[in-house]
């Protein structure tokens, strides 16, 4: 006759076979030999294979031997042991005649009824088509990368045939005040197809900002200044990291602003330095543009409509919620774009009255 400790560890045999026959996730309960005790109906949907016919039988004999796998025999073995426990182990299995399979597995050794006779739950998740799914994600960002690749490659040299034609024109006209026009609109252009140029040459994502400000300002010098014995531009910033919308509107306003201290700084094509500089603390960053050319207008400057790369720099500025500092640098002028953690009004967005950009 069975003894008080016999029937209560039959009856949590008996409960736990049923919590595992019942359970909609697929389980198998394994004794301390790796053999099946019990599986649940979801398992046995899922793979095929009939209660009875596994119950008893080793799990590496489950359908044609394809559980058979040494590392999976290594960890249950282990597990069954109490050496280890199994958690996210992921296998590839390929059942004869269906297509593979990802699977993630779970094992622990449980703690109840006879030590003597332990009892392994082992949980099994099919993850194929999460798996498969990821993979198509990932190609199809691979495809929207080379896209984005073409077209700002595309865009840079369409802005290329854009200013040609700016200047041609801005050549046969007549009117002094209408060729001014056309060569401003012929150098905003080219502003902007220099950033572009800048960033189709690099990959999409995250922009490392000193190595594009140099290559923005080497081609700024190579394509506007005359005497690289005279005049200069030096780039010092820190490693900052900053996504690519982020690094499109500071290369516009670098462009813009080095293109106004070459355009004013140094009238006659005098000599002096262009330095431009990043810092950054936190959230918080600093970008500016200092030169030693004549600085700003003394006294006070008649009211003048600010030009197109003015108003530029400012609604770039508002845009990154960050505000527009000029100091007169005696000599030279330094403007700095300053970052903060909250927007600011629009009345500190603004640049006092140099010659219009």
């Amino acid at each position: 006759m069975a003894g008080p400790a016999s029937a209560a560890a039959t009856i949590s045999d008996q409960l736990a076979l049923a919590m595992v026959a019942s359970s909609d996730a697929p389980l198998l309960l394994l004794d301390g030999d790796l053999a099946i005790v019990a599986a649940s109906d979801s398992f046995c949907a899922a793979f095929e294979v009939q209660p009875l016919e596994v119950s008893g039988k080793s799990v590496f004999e489950i359908g044609a031997g394809e559980w058979n796998l040494p590392k999976l025999r290594s960890l249950l073995t282990a597990t069954a042991s109490g050496l280890a426990a199994i958690k996210d182990y992921e296998i590839d299995l390929t059942p004869p005649g269906r297509d593979l399979r990802c699977l993630v597995i779970k094992a622990q050794k449980l703690v109840y009824g006879d030590p003597s006779a332990p009892r392994l739950l082992m949980t099994v998740c099919d993850v194929t088509e999460a798996r498969l799914a990821e993979k198509i994600k990932d190609e199809l960002l691979r495809e929207k990368a080379v896209l984005l690749q073409e077209v700002q490659h595309r865009v840079a040299n369409s802005l290329q045939i854009i200013a040609s034609v700016l200047m041609q024109s801005a050549r046969k006209v007549q009117s002094e005040e209408t060729r001014k026009h056309l060569k401003d609109a012929h150098q905003r252009v080219m502003s902007i197809a220099t950033v572009q140029r800048q960033l189709a040459s690099t990959q999409a994502g995250d922009i490392e900002l000193r190595p594009y400000f140099k290559q923005l300002c080497h081609s700024l010098g190579a394509s506007m200044i005359r005497d690289h014995n005279k005049q200069s531009i030096e780039v010092t910033a820190d490693d900052t990291v900053v996504k690519a919308d982020i690094s499109i509107s500071l290369g516009l306003i670098v462009t813009e602003l080095v293109i106004n201290a070459l355009k004013h700084a140094f009238p006659d094509e005098g000599a002096g330095k262009i330095m431009v500089d990043y810092r950054s603390e936190g959230r918080n960053w600093t970008l500016s543009i200092e030169d030693d050319g004549v600085g700003m207008p003394k006294g006070k400057a008649p009211a003048a409509s600010p030009g197109l790369g003015t108003s530029l720099v400012e609604a770039l500025t508002r845009q990154l919620h960050a505000t527009i500092k000029v100091t007169d640098r005696n000599p030279g002028t330094i403007v700095s774009i300053v970052g903060r953690d909250q927007t600011t009004g629009d009345g500190e967005n603004a640049l006092p009255n140099r010659p219009a950009v």
